[in-house]
């Protein structure tokens, strides 16, 4: 194609960049170039000298309206040079086709497998093994449209391990990742949310579109290397053919729509319009968590993936995402620890244990009932099978004692007449024998079944140092204050022994630096908060307690020395039942992970003895199995405690008071946290709307005489826990309000 009909071409599809200042910028661009070019002969120096002419003319027309254009063009804030480089233009020059780019922007996870479903994805007998050891081991599940699965299970079960592998960060060993289409987008949001902090709130959304938007940037690159081309035809030629190859991946991912999605979608997610120009450093983790979810869905993904989607969430937070999450029709994996929030999104539980998976329809309440009646049924199946193999093999042994017994003894029958019967009866013996062990060989190979694995429930008793006296915390007239931001504002609050207390209340409130005060680490600006005078030992664990630890010391040092009446051997159990294997317990905490480390902390803090229980954020980065036996400890400890947590199912098993932080005070509800839901009126109404919501999703609830011996042992031992909280939250209230 000669240049002439290049720049004929170009000028008839300018007409596509318009609809948004950025895309004005091309638009400005594109007029720059020369209107109309005479065919060009072998003689290309006086063409050359019109083509120049025309465009610089043209260039200075335009200039300031390009470079206004250009300044809004927000997702990319550098523009080129004013004279480039020869060795910048040459990078302009892209290898890749339109077909390329598409196969890249639409595919980046391959399809595995010969697609068998209409929507969502499979997995079918994968397995992963990492240094020898089997993570998953022929894992089988699916998720389609409407579909919301939670994954479950202990922490190192894999379950990350499986998102990953569907998002294709990983590859299974064996098995297959089917999909419903070759072309499928997966979104995931990880545990750490991704923005920039030096972004505006609708930079950071349009960072979603980077792709799209590099092709943007990359036009106006182009455009300006045309202009300090016009000397060298056969140069301008190839930055013709590479703006025209541009504005075909342009019309491909469709710009125009861009600010029209981003626009639609901030109110959705609770943005104002004033925010737009706000910096994401200037919102909370739960915004920055709204900016991230945003992101994903503006790429209107055909799976979306969460990994513990409500860490350092408030609850206000956590609440607003089960509902936003609940709209969207959008098959989803979620990976959570909070029981709450699984009962309230998931359709499906799928539990990963000791590398294999096992499906379950409903939602997280209704798992641990279904998954009780399994236990019971795999177990009387394996029981029978298992008696029914000591049989077999009990008939094998006596009928090879009866043929071995016929053998010895036939010179003696002889003289009874048996002799013409002996030959029949042996052989009968062990056609019987055979048939016995070939079923014997399938009972135990073919159709075994395994006995149902129970994982021990850990039990861990917090060491208690006697008994404090009946006050352990007075607060008055507290006066307290970040810089301007004033948090506390002649706040009181009596604490008395035996209660225990949650605070609750938005991020940012002030509900962690209250503990510190309470710990002596902050100091008021008026006002008085002190601790009881007699026998008052507060046992503090704040947020960020692994990075306090030792790194210097050993797993095995920074357990034993804070220990007291521990002999070694119960200081080591407790480490192997967090996880710690004997290799690890001579390991410097330095060489410890995140995770190990938050384990490491919270041993420390279990073994370390008290009368008061101050704990930030307990239940974050523990598993669900940890979280109950965590909630146990607290129900059977006699002393006090004071907890910050955004885990409702946490709060509801453990509280006898709720104190809410709001407008720089401390609204004291004297009861648990369903009397707190009563008295809160907003929070009673979005309570009473999740409780209806579930109720519509559940089955209809069976007849006390069709359910099976398992649920009803679940339903009574679900009724029994309640009582006993209960009991013991009265016993604890009135305690509280009794002198020595």
């Amino acid at each position: 194609m000669d240049l002439t009909t290049k720049l004929h071409r170009l000028e008839l599809r300018s007409s596509f960049f318009t609809g948004t200042a950025l895309l004005d910028a091309r638009k400005a661009a594109l007029s720059s170039l020369p209107r109309s070019i005479p065919t060009i002969q072998s003689t290309r120096g006086k063409n050359a000298n019109s083509i120049k002419n025309r465009t610089l003319i043209s260039s200075r027309r335009k200039s300031s309206s390009s470079i206004m254009a250009r300044s809004s063009a927000v997702a990319f804030e550098e523009s080129a040079a004013e004279a480039m480089t020869k060795e910048e233009i040459e990078s302009l020059f892209s290898n890749e086709t339109e077909d390329g780019f598409e196969r890249r922007r639409d595919s980046r996870q391959s399809n595995t497998g010969a697609s068998g479903i209409s929507s969502g994805i499979k997995l079918e007998n994968v397995s992963k093994v990492y240094k020898g050891v089997t993570v998953l081991k022929d894992i089988n599940w699916e998720v389609k449209k409407g579909e919301k699965v939670g994954l479950v299970g202990v922490n190192g079960a894999g379950k990350t391990t499986q998102m990953r592998i569907i998002a294709g960060l990983e590859e299974p060993d064996s098995g297959n990742v089917i999909k419903a289409k070759p072309n499928m987008k997966i979104a995931f949001l990880s545990q750490e949310f991704e923005v920039s902090m030096s972004r505006t709130v609708r930079e950071e959304f349009l960072s979603a579109f980077k792709e799209e938007m590099e092709v943007a940037a990359k036009l106006e690159k182009v455009q300006k290397a045309l202009e300090s081309a016009v000397d060298d035809l056969e140069l301008m030629g190839r930055l013709l053919d590479e703006f025209d190859s541009l504005q075909r991946k342009a019309q491909a991912v469709d710009l125009d729509e861009v600010e029209a999605k981003v626009s639609k979608l901030m109110p959705e997610l609770g943005f104002a319009s004033e925010d737009s120009d706000r910096l994401v450093a200037s919102f909370s983790g739960g915004w920055q968590m709204r900016m991230s979810l945003g992101k994903i869905l503006l790429q209107e993904p055909d799976l979306l993936l969460l990994d513990e989607p409500t860490n350092h969430l408030d609850l206000d937070t956590i609440e607003w995402l089960e509902v936003y999450l609940g709209k969207q029709e959008v098959p989803m994996v979620i990976i959570s620890h909070d029981r709450a929030f699984l009962d309230q999104l998931c359709t499906k539980i799928v539990e990963t244990d000791m590398g294999v998976s096992r499906t379950y329809e409903g939602n997280y309440s209704k798992y641990i009932v279904a998954k009780a009646a399994w236990i019971e049924a795999q177990y009387a199946a394996w029981e029978k099978q298992q008696k029914e193999i000591e049989q077999t093999k009990d008939l094998i042994s006596r009928l090879g004692a009866g043929a071995n017994s016929g053998r010895a003894s036939s010179a003696e029958k002889v003289h009874l007449g048996w002799v013409n019967s002996i030959p029949s009866m042996f052989m009968s013996f062990c056609v019987l024998e055979i048939g016995l062990k070939q079923k014997l060989e399938k009972l135990q190979e073919e159709d075994l079944i395994e006995k149902p694995f129970q994982r021990k429930q850990m039990k861990i008793r917090f060491p208690e140092r006697g008994r404090s006296g009946r006050s352990v915390v007075s607060i008055k007239n507290l006066q307290f204050a970040y810089e301007d931001k004033v948090l506390f504002n002649k706040a009181n609050l009596q604490i008395e022994r035996g209660e225990k207390i949650a605070f609750i209340g938005p991020n940012g409130c002030g509900k962690s630096t209250l503990l510190k005060l309470i710990m002596g680490l902050e100091k008021p600006v008026a006002g008085e908060v002190l601790l009881g005078e007699h026998n008052v030992l507060p046992n503090y664990f704040e947020q960020n307690q692994a990075e306090a630890l030792d790194l210097d010391k050993t797993v095995l040092e920074t357990v034993e020395e804070a220990a007291e009446d521990w002999r070694l051997d119960d200081i080591k159990g407790l480490l192997g039942r967090c996880n710690f294997k004997a290799d690890m317990l001579d390991r410097k905490v330095s060489l410890l992970s995140g995770g190990e480390k938050a384990r490491l902390a919270f041993c420390k803090f279990m073994v370390t003895p008290s009368t008061l229980l101050v704990l930030d954020e307990p239940t974050n980065h523990l598993d669900i199995p940890s979280k109950e036996m965590l909630e146990e400890a607290i129900t059977e400890y006699k002393g006090t405690v004071i907890t910050v947590s955004h885990d409702r199912y946490f709060i509801k098993q453990i509280v006898n008071r709720v104190v809410e932080v709001a407008e720089c005070n401390l609204q004291d509800y004297a009861g648990d946290y369903n009397y707190y839901l009563e008295k809160n009126l907003d929070a009673r109404e979005r309570e009473q709307e999740r409780e209806a919501e579930l109720e519509e999703k559940a089955p209809k609830a069976k007849a006390k005489s069709k359910m099976s011996k398992a649920e009803k042992e679940a339903m009574k031992k679900q009724r029994r826990m309640a009582f006993q909280q209960a009991k013991a939250k009265s016993k604890g209230t009135k305690n509280a309000k009794r002198w020595n």
